[in-house]
Order: C-alpha cells, then sequence, then structure tokens
C-alpha cells in the first residue's frame, strides 16, 4: 500500500489543534466537493481530504497515525511494523488502500451483506460527541445555575439535566457524558457539550472576568464629590465619588467582578457626568453666576476672539 501523508493533504502542522483540523477540512470539503469544483481530480483530491480527516479527527486514529513518525513519505510503499495498532507483522496489506488499513483497524469486520458492525480493541465503537451552544444570562453565570434542556438531534431528542457552576464565561465547554449520538453499533453514547454564550446585559458589560457599569452623575457631584449606591452582581455596595471626578473615569469595587478558581475579577464604576435636560430659573441663575465667577478654561490651547 502506499503511505499519505494526512496532515499534508489537510495543510496543517503534525501538532494541528481538533479545531484547526476541523477547519481545514471544511476549507477544504466545499473547495472539492464533486458537485461545485471544476478543478481536474476535484472527486480524488475530496476523498483524501475527507479520509484524512476522518483519521485525524479521531483521537484513537491520530494517535495511531502518528506512531509512524515522519519516517515515509507520500506514495512511498507502506508496511505496518510488527505490533503496530493492532496490525499483524504477517498480514498481508499488499495491493491495499492506506485507508484500508485504518478501516480494519478502526472500522470494524463486515458481517455477510456489507454491514459494518463498529469495534475498536474488541469493545463495540461509542457514539459521536456532540457540540451546541448554551445562552445564559449574565446574572445565570455569576451565581450558577441548574439547567433543563430539551436538544434536538438527528437520532431524536435529548433532556438534559446539568449544573453550571458560578463564573462560566463565554467559550466555557460543559461535558455531559452519555447525551451525544447514540452508538450504531450498540456500544455507548458519545458525549454533550455544551459552550457557553452569554447574552448582552441592559445594564453590565462583561469583559474577560471583569463587569462594568455606566454610572451617571450630575455636575454638582462630580465637582464636589459624593457617596452613591452602586447594585452589583453580589449586592449593594457604597462607593465614594472622589472631587474632581471626570467623566468616563473608572472606580473599582475589586473582586466584585466575575468568580473564578483563580479569584474573582473586579467591578468598575465608570461614571458618565449628565447635565439636566431642563432648567428651573433658579438653576439657570446658578450657572449664569457660577460662568461669571470661575476661571476654570477647559481650552486653554484654542484661539481667542
Amino acid at each position: 500500500m502506499k503511505y499519505k501523508d494526512y496532515y499534508q493533504i489537510l495543510g496543517v502542522a503534525r501538532d494541528a489543534s481538533k479545531e484547526d483540523i476541523k477547519k481545514a477540512y471544511r476549507r477544504l470539503a466545499r473547495k472539492y466537493h464533486p458537485d461545485v469544483s471544476k478543478e481536474a481530480g476535484a472527486e480524488e483530491k475530496f476523498k483524501d481530504v475527507n479520509e484524512a480527516n476522518e483519521v485525524l479527527g479521531d483521537t484513537d486514529k491520530r494517535a495511531a497515525y502518528d506512531q509512524l513518525g515522519t519516517a515515509y513519505r507520500p506514495g512511498q510503499d507502506f508496511r505496518p511494523p510488527p505490533g503496530w495498532a493492532g496490525g499483524s507483522a504477517g498480514a498481508d496489506f499488499a495491493g491495499a488502500d492506506f485507508s484500508d488499513l485504518f478501516s480494519q483497524l478502526f472500522g470494524g469486520r463486515k458481517q455477510a451483506g456489507g454491514r459494518r458492525h463498529g469495534f475498536r480493541g474488541g469493545e463495540a465503537m461509542p457514539g459521536q460527541d456532540v457540540e451546541a451552544g448554551l445562552t445564559l444570562t449574565l446574572e445565570e453565570a455569576f451565581h450558577g445555575v441548574e439547567k433543563h434542556l430539551s436538544l434536538s438531534a438527528q437520532d431524536g431528542n435529548r433532556d438534559v439535566k446539568l449544573r453550571v457552576p458560578a463564573g462560566a464565561l463565554p467559550g466555557k465547554r460543559l461535558r455531559v457524558p452519555g447525551k451525544g449520538q447514540h452508538s450504531p453499533f450498540g456500544g455507548p453514547s458519545g458525549d454533550l457539550f455544551l459552550v457557553i454564550q452569554i447574552a448582552p446585559h441592559a445594564r453590565y458589560r462583561l469583559e474577560g472576568q471583569d463587569i462594568t457599569l455606566d454610572t451617571p452623575i450630575t455636575p454638582w457631584e462630580a465637582a464636589l464629590g459624593t457617596a452613591i449606591t452602586v447594585p452589583t452582581l453580589s449586592g449593594n455596595v457604597r462607593l465614594k465619588v472622589p472631587a474632581g471626578a471626570r467623566g468616563g473615569q473608572k472606580l473599582r469595587l475589586s473582586g466584585r467582578g466575575m468568580p473564578g478558581s483563580g479569584g474573582a475579577g473586579n467591578f468598575y464604576v465608570q461614571l458618565q457626568v449628565v447635565l439636566p435636560a431642563t432648567l428651573s430659573d433658579a438653576e439657570r441663575a446658578l450657572y449664569e453666576q457660577l460662568a461669571q465667577v470661575s476661571s476654570f478654561d477647559p481650552r486653554p490651547d484654542f484661539p481667542r476672539e
């Protein structure tokens, strides 16, 4: 049989992540799909891309394939070493395709009629893992929550109950054993992986483990200083605003952000100086008096008339 460099076929490094392999496969499968590609040899390339993904996309198959190292070149005659991935020194692979080797080692054995039973190491192969998104509110992610879900799948619905721990951040993957695809060979079901997403919040902004709250204050509170009560996700906090505070200035409440195993993030109060929409006669008179007595110039470098 002829050796094939599956990493070269997908155009990825030998230490590529599973996600990199998946992205490369999807890109190349679209490029060489016989229904859309006009390139010469597209059908054969499409077959090679699928074959490479079938091996490198499976942890066990990839580990066995990686045992070959880089000793072979694409197209070079290949014979499995004794005992390789369950192979036999006396096995006759003459004239076989390289992919046939993996079919025999991992894909199971065929019964009469061509039906394939999936066995790996004498055990029925498990079903495929499934990945899905799980959207939480910021409050649910902050405090933790128990979720009861009903998910649709190709082989039936999944009723899932799980506990999301406090401090779950976007992109965190939660594993639910046995809730993936059912095995067609009678093996255990695959696992379900839920990827956390957090819905936008009307009041707070999440940035990493930090939480920011835009907080309006009046011009006189900014000038003179004040104390305000700030609503955080862990309760109300009394906060001192210093005299001379500026619009856009951030005041930090340490450890009031998202909890985590390495410590909680921070909570930031971002000040916004807000003017009254309308002024009473008394308020206008005070502003006019301030304009007359104040020597403050916010535009010292601007031209003078």
